[in-house]
Parts: C-alpha cells; sequence; structure tokens
C-alpha cells in the first residue's frame, strides 16, 4: 500500500487540475460501440436488456438515467467483466462522479482483489475532490495494517496524504480527528517519543482549528485542553497565537454554510442511486443554480480566510479543490469552465489551464465561449500551435454544422406536416441562386409563428460567427492567403449566412485597402442572397461609405423594384437619408415623389421631417408637433411609478437577500405603495402603455378617422432618431381634442398579430365610455378592493335590504380634497351621494 501512495504521489504534479480520469479510460467509452466479439457473419440474436441499453448510450452517452439503469443491470448478473464495462463507460462520460467511484472501488475491496482496487485508487484519488472517496482509502489503507511501527508509519503518510489534498474542506473534520485519534493511539516507550507525539498532535491541531470545518469549535475546546494539560503558560501563549485565525475560521464558516445551502439545493424528486450532472436547460432553477456556484467561486478567490502570502500554496490547494467540485457538479456548464480556466492561468501553469480547456470541450463540444478561449491560447503560443487551432475550428465547425443539419430536417418535416403545398425543400446549396429564407417584416411574423425557424436562423447567425472567426485568426496569424483560403472553404457551405461574405468584404477593405476585391465579393453576396433586404442594405450601405456613387444607384434602382414594398422600405430609406444628406433638393424631392408612390400612407410631413434630422435629432417632431411636451408629461407619472415600484422591490430584497445566496428575487412584498403596478396581465391601461391617451368624445371614431393613424406595415424603425416618434404619430390617433395640455400624445406599438377583434357593440360601447384621463379620484389598490368584493354581503330578493355606510361628515370650507370612497353596496343610478359613475 506504500508503493500505491508513493506512486500517486509521484503522478500529482502531472495530474494538475484535470477533471478527468486516466487517458486509457477515455476509451472505455469507444469499446462499447460494438459487442464484444461480435462478427458481421454470425446471426442476429435476440437483443437482451443489457444490449438495448447499450445501444441507447451509444446514441446519447448523456443519459443519468441510462447509466443508472446499465450499471444495475451489470451489478444484477454479477459479471465482473461487466461491472468493469459498465462503471468505465460510465466514469469515461462522467469523470469523478464519486458515487460511482466509490461503488465501484467497493467491489474489489477484498482478499484476492486488491491489486484492481489500488489501481482504481490511483486514477480516482488525485483528481477527485471528493471526502467520501479520501475516507474509503483511508478506511482500506488501516484495514490492511498491523501493529508494526513501519505499518504505523504508513497510515501516518496516508493522513498526511489525504489531508494535504482535502484537509481544506468544510466536511473533512472527522478526518482531522481520526487522525488526532490515530496519533494519540500511539506507543511512547522512551520520553523522548512521548515528546514528539505531543508536538505532532499540537502540529496538527494548529492546522485544523484554523479551517472552516465543520467541526472546528470542537477541536478549539480539545486543543485548549490538551494545552492546558501541558503547561498553563504555554497554553495562554498559543491560544492568543491562534485565536484570530480560529474566530476568522469560525465567521467563515457561517458564510460557507450559507453558500452550501444554495449550490447544493434540496429536490422533491427521488433521486438516482448514482448521482450524475444534467445538461442545462437554463431555466429560473439552472439560471439561480449558477448564480450561486459564481458567488461562492468568487468568495473562495476573495480569500475569505485572509491568508497571508506565505499561505499561498494553501489558499490555492483550496480554490483548486473548490473549482474541482464545481466542474463535477456544473460539468455541463461552460461558464464554470471558463471561470475555472480564468483562475488556473492566473494561479497555475500554462499547461494545466490548457488541459482545463480541453476537458471542458470534451464535455461541451459546443460551447462558443470554451472553443473560442482555447483557440486564442494556441495562438498566443506561437506558430508551432496554429495547426491545432485549424483543427479546432475544422471540428467546432463541424460538430455545429451536424447540429444545423438536423434542426434544418426537423424544420422541414415541421412544414411538411403543417401544409404539404409549402416549399419543403430547405436551404439550396451554394449553386442556386438564392436562399429561401423569411427576411425583413414577414421574416419577423414567420419567427414568431415557427418557433423551429427562430431557432434555426438563430443557430444559422451563429455558425457564420465561427467561420468570421476562424477566417479572423486565419488572417492575423498567417497572412492574407490565409484568410482568403478559410473564406474559400466558406463559400462553399451551404449553410453560411450573409454576413460572412459581409465580414470577408469589409476585412479586405480596411485590412488590405482592397476596394475592389470587397466590392467583388458583396456582387457575388448578392448572386447567392438577392432575396435578403439586409444583406442589400449592407451593399448599398458599403458602396456609399466608399464614395461610388455610380455603383451605388445602380444597385439602388436594380434592387428596389425586385422586393415588395414592405420589404424594401430600409432600402430606400438608406437611399433617401444619403441623398438628404449630401444630394442636391431636386433629388430630394424626386426620390421623396416616387416614396409616396410605394408607399401612399406615409405622411408628407413625416417624409418632410426626415429631410430635416441630424444624428437622431428630429426638431419637428418634438417642437412643432409636441412629442417633446408630451414625454415631458409622462416622465413625472412614470417616476412615481417605478419609484414605488422600486421601493416594493428593495423591500421584499432586503427580507430575502440574507436566507439564500444566489437566487434571484423574484415574490414581491406585501407591503406596496398607494398604487401598486401588478405584473398578472391586468395592468391599468394607461399606466401599461406608454405615452398619454387621447381624449375621446361621447362617440367612438369614424373607421376612415381610425385609418388615417394607422401604421403601415412598411414603417422601418431604422431612420434616424425619431423613427419611434414616428411609428407613434403613424400609427396613433388624431388630433388630440380631449388633452388639456393640447399636446398629440404617442400610441403604443402593437404587433399586427396581437390585435383583436372586438364585436361592434363593444368598439360603440368602449368609445362611449370616458378617457382613463378624465379620472382624478382615488387610486384602489386592487387586491384591497377584491378583497371588499369577497367580503360583501349581497342581499337576496327578499331579505332586507343592507344599510349602506353612512356619508362623511360635512368639512369645512377651508378643508380642501375629495371625500374617501365609499365602500357600501351599489344602489343603483342615482343611489349615491354624488352623481355621475361614482
Amino acid at each position: 500500500m506504500q508503493d500505491v501512495k508513493q506512486e500517486a504521489m509521484d503522478t500529482a504534479d502531472d495530474a494538475g487540475n484535470t477533471t478527468q480520469p486516466a487517458e486509457h479510460v477515455t476509451q472505455d467509452l469507444q469499446n462499447l460501440q460494438s459487442p464484444n466479439g461480435a462478427t458481421a457473419s454470425e446471426p442476429q440474436k435476440p437483443q437482451s436488456e443489457w444490449d438495448l441499453s447499450l445501444a441507447s448510450l451509444r446514441a446519447e452517452p448523456v443519459d443519468p438515467e441510462g447509466w443508472n439503469k446499465l450499471v444495475r443491470l451489470a451489478e444484477d448478473s454479477g459479471d465482473i467483466t461487466r461491472i468493469k464495462e459498465a462503471y468505465d463507460g460510465l466514469l469515461a462520460v462522467y469523470p469523478n462522479s464519486v458515487t460511482a467511484q466509490i461503488a465501484y472501488v467497493n467491489h474489489f475491496i477484498n482478499p484476492g482483489q486488491y491489486q484492481f482496487a489500488e489501481e482504481l485508487f490511483k486514477r480516482f484519488l488525485l483528481v477527485s475532490p471528493h471526502i467520501d472517496l479520501w475516507r474509503v482509502y483511508l478506511s482500506y489503507v488501516r484495514s490492511r495494517i498491523n501493529s508494526s511501527p513501519q505499518a504505523r508509519e504508513n497510515v501516518r503518510k496516508a493522513f498526511e496524504f489525504a489531508l494535504n489534498h482535502i484537509g481544506h474542506d468544510k466536511e473533512a473534520g472527522d478526518i482531522w480527528v481520526d487522525y488526532i485519534r490515530f496519533i494519540q493511539q500511539g506507543e511512547t516507550p522512551t520520553t523522548r517519543d512521548e515528546q514528539t507525539k505531543m508536538d505532532q498532535l499540537r502540529k496538527v491541531y494548529q492546522r485544523a482549528v484554523q479551517i472552516p470545518l465543520d467541526n472546528v469549535e470542537q477541536l478549539w475546546q480539545e486543543y485548549e485542553r490538551f494545552e492546558n494539560g501541558l503547561n498553563h503558560v504555554l497554553a495562554k501563549k498559543f491560544m492568543a497565537e491562534f485565536s484570530p485565525a480560529h474566530v476568522q475560521a469560525r465567521s467563515v464558516l457561517r458564510q460557507l454554510q450559507k453558500h452550501i445551502g444554495a449550490i447544493y439545493p434540496k429536490t422533491s424528486s427521488p433521486s438516482l442511486p448514482i448521482w450524475l450532472p444534467h445538461r442545462p436547460k437554463f431555466d429560473a432553477a439552472d439560471r439561480a443554480l449558477v448564480g450561486a456556484w459564481k458567488g461562492y467561486l468568487r468568495w473562495e478567490e476573495s480569500n475569505p480566510l485572509e491568508l497571508e502570502d506565505k499561505d499561498k500554496a494553501v489558499l490555492a490547494s483550496r480554490i483548486r479543490g473548490v473549482y474541482r467540485k464545481a466542474l463535477v457538479r456544473m460539468r455541463y456548464f461552460s461558464e464554470i469552465w471558463y471561470m475555472a480556466y480564468v483562475w488556473t492561468a492566473a494561479s497555475s501553469t500554462q499547461a494545466q489551464a490548457l488541459k482545463l480547456l480541453k476537458d471542458g470541450i470534451a464535455a461541451n463540444p459546443t460551447s462558443f465561449v470554451l472553443n473560442f478561449a482555447y483557440a486564442e491560447a494556441l495562438e498566443l503560443e506561437g506558430a508551432g500551435s496554429f495547426p491545432a487551432v485549424h483543427e479546432l475550428y475544422t471540428t467546432f465547425l463541424a460538430t455545429l454544422r451536424k447540429d444545423l443539419e438536423q434542426r434544418e430536417e426537423a424544420l422541414i418535416n415541421a412544414s411538411a406536416d403543417l401544409s404539404g403545398s409549402q416549399d419543403t425543400s430547405g436551404i439550396p446549396d451554394a449553386s442556386q441562386a438564392s436562399l429561401q429564407m423569411p427576411n425583413g417584416f414577414n421574416a419577423h411574423v414567420a419567427d414568431e409563428k415557427n418557433p423551429l425557424r427562430k431557432d434555426f436562423n438563430e443557430r444559422r447567425r451563429e455558425y457564420g460567427v465561427v467561420w468570421i472567426m476562424y477566417m479572423r485568426f486565419a488572417r492575423r496569424a498567417e497572412g492574407t492567403k490565409a484568410g482568403r483560403d478559410a473564406f474559400a472553404k466558406a463559400r462553399v457551405d451551404k449553410l453560411v449566412p450573409w454576413q460572412v461574405w459581409e465580414a470577408a468584404a469589409h476585412t479586405e477593405y480596411h485590412s488590405g485597402r482592397d476596394a475592389n476585391i470587397a466590392t467583388r465579393i458583396f456582387q457575388k453576396g448578392q448572386e447567392m442572397f438577392r432575396n435578403e433586404a439586409e444583406f442589400v442594405v449592407r451593399y448599398l450601405s458599403f458602396l456609399l461609405s466608399i464614395n461610388d456613387e455610380k455603383n451605388a444607384g445602380a444597385l439602388f434602382s436594380e434592387v428596389s423594384k425586385t422586393f415588395p414594398p414592405d420589404q424594401a422600405r430600409p432600402i430606400w430609406e438608406r437611399w433617401a437619408r444619403h441623398q438628404y444628406q449630401y444630394g442636391d433638393l431636386a433629388t430630394a424631392l424626386a426620390i421623396e415623389k416616387n416614396m409616396a408612390e410605394v408607399y401612399p400612407k406615409d405622411y408628407p410631413i413625416k417624409r418632410f421631417a426626415q429631410r430635416h434630422i441630424y444624428d437622431g435629432s428630429d426638431a419637428i417632431a418634438a417642437r412643432d408637433l409636441g412629442f417633446a411636451y408630451a414625454r415631458q408629461q409622462t416622465q413625472p407619472q412614470n417616476q412615481n411609478q417605478n419609484q414605488n415600484h422600486s421601493q416594493s422591490q428593495s423591500q421584499s430584497q432586503g427580507h430575502s437577500q440574507n436566507r439564500e445566496i444566489g437566487r434571484q428575487e423574484t415574490n414581491q412584498s406585501l407591503k406596496r405603495g398607494a398604487s401598486p403596478e401588478r405584473d398578472n396581465g391586468y395592468k391599468r391601461r394607461d399606466r401599461d402603455e406608454p405615452g398619454y391617451k387621447r381624449g375621446r368624445g361621447a362617440s367612438p371614431a369614424s373607421r376612415d378617422g381610425r385609418r388615417r393613424y394607422d401604421s403601415p406595415h412598411g414603417s422601418n424603425a431604422a431612420v434616424a432618431g425619431s423613427a419611434a416618434g414616428w411609428n407613434d404619430r403613424d400609427g396613433g390617433p388624431g388630433p388630440n381634442r380631449g388633452n388639456k395640455w393640447g399636446a398629440p400624445p404617442p400610441a403604443p406599438v402593437q404587433n399586427p398579430e396581437d390585435r383583436v377583434q372586438v364585436p361592434n357593440v363593444l368598439s360603440w360601447f368602449v368609445g362611449a365610455l370616458p378617457p382613463a384621463s378624465s379620472f382624478d379620484g382615488p387610486v384602489f389598490r386592487t387586491d384591497d378592493l377584491m378583497q371588499v368584493f369577497r367580503n360583501a354581503v349581497i342581499p337576496s330578493a327578499t331579505g332586507p335590504p343592507r344599510i349602506r355606510s353612512p356619508p362623511p361628515p360635512p368639512r369645512g370650507q377651508s378643508g380642501g380634497g375629495r371625500p374617501p370612497p365609499d365602500y357600501g353596496p351599489y344602489q343603483g343610478p342615482g343611489g349615491g351621494r354624488r352623481g355621475g359613475r361614482y
């Protein structure tokens, strides 16, 4: 056993911060790809439950329930070969799963199989941050010793070996106690041996009482009795020397317990025999868990024990152990891996940091942050690592491409199921004329209707980002030719979005100072993406930026008529803005005339004002049309509402902050302001929508009047600065006849898909109601009002009527204000003390 421990210690430096098992273990999962000894010539046999489980895990290795089932089948069979195969495969997918490691080792802690158990300890111990496995190791060592001095020395070294690795863990208190008891039980035939024993105990006590262990107070009391039993004078000296560190450890322990409670939340669902991490869903629970871990890791990095520079190694060991635990529990959260990499790169060797990134990518092959970080780290190592960067990007792109193709197939199948007549040919290859992808306003509507399409488009753009990063690396690391070679590879990829072409063109222009090559790239891109209005706008903007007005004008003339008006508006607006700014007035008026023919619903004053906008400043809309004054009037009300909301939220957060760390507060305090905003979907309309509501007359507005201010579908928010104000004006009501401020307020932007058809009789009724702005009475708390309704006694048709609440006492002439509200039952029209609605 001494040889086992010594060999493990000799390989400690090579293990570093890795969370992976030994190299040969990583092949175990691949060994599951085919049944042992199977050949093509053998007749197929009915598959057993074991074979079916293996097949399922080959298709999806990250399956906690599947691996638990496979382990159970192996253990039920009693076949030691299957047991090894199951556990090795599981630990290849989930390295450092302590439950699996302990269960695996326990199969071989018996006479005749000690050698294999020791091999497992060699594989697991140095990379395992878990106390339970080290307890098993120490129990194994102590079970195989005799009473000889050499055997006791081996046990002592095993304790030191364990405590040097995991003695800083708060759950290691029982191991410290066992070590102390072991030393106390040692025989001391001579006085010198007795003195040596006391010195050993003192050193162990002094190390333990400075660590935030669960039983640190018990250890301090034992240490105090120990010193007092030897020498009262020295006891006072030692107590005074170590008391500050002990007090700090106790304080840190209380904080640590709060963090531990947040990162190991209790779940109501039954746990599997072997706990294994899951892929993130990024729901509220996952986000809270990630926040808790990040807070805990940053707290540990802040050196809460206030260790001095001479104890940097102790601090590093403590933080390293915490990160190892985090990577086991949060294996599929890339952000935690990146935090571990950043800390390791700053506090350890670059080789260990790169090994950490490599392991993280093995667990999260589609992680952008880990692949990009690894590529940059390799690039910084110099030309010798450039081939590895090319291989990294090639592998990363292949992984993303496979996932994207699967999503494309799912999108095609879903489209075919919805309508057999729809075009489900997917995305054509690069040789076809264009990519049939929705764009502009229609793309937004299509995305809202089809979540699969929206997800596919987003992931396709992200796929393009990886190509752009690859091209950028190749150019800056190996020169212009290498960058162009990378772009040449991207051109033949059918899934590459238009952003890659734009990036390549801008790179040629800004890095190579060659506008001709950049223009040719845009021209080729237009052949592939001629149905992408946004790409055309970028192309047009580029030509204008290099003062190539001739080609820009030709491009505009060519494409402005190929798109439907709602999709062509950004192109028209971009060309118009350029002519407004740098062209002559006759040209600007001619463009305005053409736009009036294409967009007849646009107001002349809107187009006129856009000719006089600069840097987002629209003085006509702000001053002549009153938008600035309307905004000024809405600001005090919004500020009051935000203040009440902030006060309510801060009260609720104050109550919960000390209870749970890492959890975001979502419940508001029951004590709220006088006019709270409820977040249940039933807000007051005049508070939920921005701006002022216009006053309406006794009858609803005419249909023609409403149509006059309907926003055209093609309104574009990209138009300079005041586009939002103009959209409000286009989509808002008519002149403000009932607003005492006399300013036309903006109306909220509404998605046409969200509009609800209201029956005519309801439209008339709503139009006849007085506007919300005319109400100047008290605003009731909704929950109080509902409570009144719940407790109201409704008289029956034959029972005596309920006596209404008495009127308030008369007020003096000097007392202003409104009378308090009457909460009595409604008495019918004219039954109240005042006319009107109340």
